[in-house]
């Protein structure tokens, strides 16, 4: 891409409005812009990195068993009432349509998935099945005020698996732990895994996957001893429970969760399926969330300095920023030449070719920007056949020359 071309533009000054790290960042680089309080549009560059995100996401649930579908946003109260949820959720958009109906824009989709998989699933033979889709929800957010972290209309992930026993379940519920985990790791975040309240999905407990951040919402207990993890919401002890020894408080930003539903929903719904004797049982649920944007928002979160984002390889929107300091034909010819032959060769390259901008404004927005390495090429570097070369999180900047540059990419 060249950015000559990219519509959107870096600036200098932080939003007044924004508060978050994330947000700030994701603004000033041209990633993200607000629409109002907990809405964004994702410009190009963010759009790419919110897609390298998913397609994470969706390479886990494949593996985990999930089939991919897409349930809609748009849900009536009906299906609310039956669980008794229509007046529960208090961050439900709710809006009247025509003939007097009450519909709710999706804040989650138990009420969706729950009776569609009833559907087809009539014997033990049926089960398990794990569905999932990544789609955007609604919520009437009070507190909208950090960037990706917290938003009003944010992307998410839902898988939902049901299950003929707690044997079952319970296999696929340590399986998908570990989905989950590969999937932060992907992403370059390091994520803990800690036991939660259900909130207003389970009468149980669940777990919670939480980024250590000094810029966190959430604060979470650990123990020294043994690695056990705790939501403050649900700490009452000062020792741990689980070996007795000491807790320690650190901040951190939520980027997943799930939960055992066991029997709630598949009762709401009268969902039940025949075993290998022909009688009724009832069919175990769980559910499991991620949100992509959210994910995105938190890797800022984590991964920047004073200069800016400082994207992981697997997630930043190019991998490479290529800046030209050419101001003469033949040395811009040769700069456009690079870039030609390495998005030939497979190398997803931000081309810096605008002309007027000084090598000071290039460089300050390649380090707002954050791709993980950025090649320079100017008639210095030209008169030796040769290119700079650094890292974004490193400070260290090298020569080497432009045949040498593939070994260094790939």
């Amino acid at each position: 891409m060249r950015q000559s071309k990219l519509f959107t533009k870096t600036a200098k000054e932080t939003p007044k409005d924004e508060v978050s790290i994330n947000a700030q960042l994701l603004i000033r680089a041209g990633f993200i812009d607000k629409l109002m309080a907990g809405v964004y549009t994702y410009l190009p560059l963010g759009l790419r990195s919110l897609e390298k995100i998913k397609k994470i996401v969706r390479e886990e649930m494949n593996q985990l068993g999930g089939q991919e579908i897409l349930m809609p946003a748009l849900t009536p109260k009906e299906i609310w009432e039956v669980t008794g949820r229509w007046d529960k959720i208090d961050v439900a958009f709710k809006l009247d349509g025509d003939g007097g109906k009450q519909y709710s824009l999706g804040s989650t989709h138990e009420e969706v998935v729950t009776p569609l998989v009833k559907k087809f699933v009539k014997s033990y033979k049926d089960l398990p099945v794990a569905v999932y889709q990544i789609q955007d929800k609604f919520r009437n957010e009070p507190r909208a005020k950090s960037g990706l972290l917290r938003g009003r209309e944010f992307s998410m992930k839902d898988l939902y698996s049901f299950h003929k026993d707690e044997e079952d379940f319970s296999d696929f519920y340590e399986k998908s732990k570990q989905a989950y985990l590969n999937i932060f790791e992907k992403c370059g975040l390091n994520a803990v895994i800690a036991e939660a309240d259900g909130g207003v999905f389970t009468d149980k407990y669940s777990h919670e996957f939480q980024v250590f951040t000094e810029n966190g919402e959430d604060i979470i207990f650990s123990c020294e001893t043994c690695g056990l993890h705790r939501n403050s919401e649900i700490v009452k002890e000062e020792k741990c429970p689980q070996c007795g020894g000491g807790m320690v408080k650190n901040k951190a930003i939520e980027v997943g969760n799930i939960f055992p539903l066991e029997t709630r929903f598949s009762d709401a719904f009268g969902f039940s399926y025949l075993d290998k004797d022909g009688k009724e049982q009832p069919v175990l649920m769980g559910c499991y969330g991620i949100g992509p944007s959210r994910v995105m928002g938190s890797i800022v979160e984590v991964n920047h300095d004073e200069k800016g984002i400082i994207w992981p390889e697997s997630v930043a929107p190019y991998s490479v920023h290529l800046v030209s300091l050419c101001k003469e034909s033949a040395d811009i010819k040769k700069a456009d030449e690079l870039y030609e032959t390495l998005t030939k060769q497979g190398v997803e390259v931000l081309y810096d070719d605008r002309e007027g901008a000084t090598a000071g404004q290039k460089f300050a927005d390649s380090d707002l920007v954050g791709l993980p390495k950025r090649v320079v090429i100017s008639p210095k570097t030209l008169a030796e056949d040769s290119v700079e070369i650094k890292e974004r999180s490193s400070d260290k900047v090298e020569i080497i020359k432009i045949k040498e540059l593939n070994s260094r990419l790939f």
